[in-house]
């Protein structure tokens, strides 16, 4: 039961059937699963400015480098930050 709401939680096998679910683009077993959803979460709190040691907390990670895997920075990410190193030069 969630102490919050009173309701009950899913169990995994339940939030991966109803992620697959919502996000299957092929049928059953094509959508997306807990981990790629894991993955994707804790990019997006990196690409958003979040430092190693909140993506650490958040993701229960004891050691850095297996927190770090998580962090898949987009193109748009990459070329944003670069960009600081030359202001209005694309070419980098």
């Amino acid at each position: 039961m969630c102490p919050d709401t009173g309701l009950a939680r899913l169990s995994y096998g339940q939030a991966r059937a109803l992620l697959d679910e919502h996000t299957a683009v092929r049928g059953p077993g094509t959508g997306w699963d807990l981990h790629e959803y894991r993955h994707s979460g804790l990019t997006h709190l990196g690409e958003a400015g979040a430092g190693l040691l909140m993506l650490m907390a958040k993701s229960r990670h004891k050691n850095p480098e297996n927190a770090r895997r998580y962090f898949k920075p987009s193109p748009e990410a990459i070329a944003e930050i670069t960009s600081l190193l030359a202001p209005g030069d694309s070419r980098r």
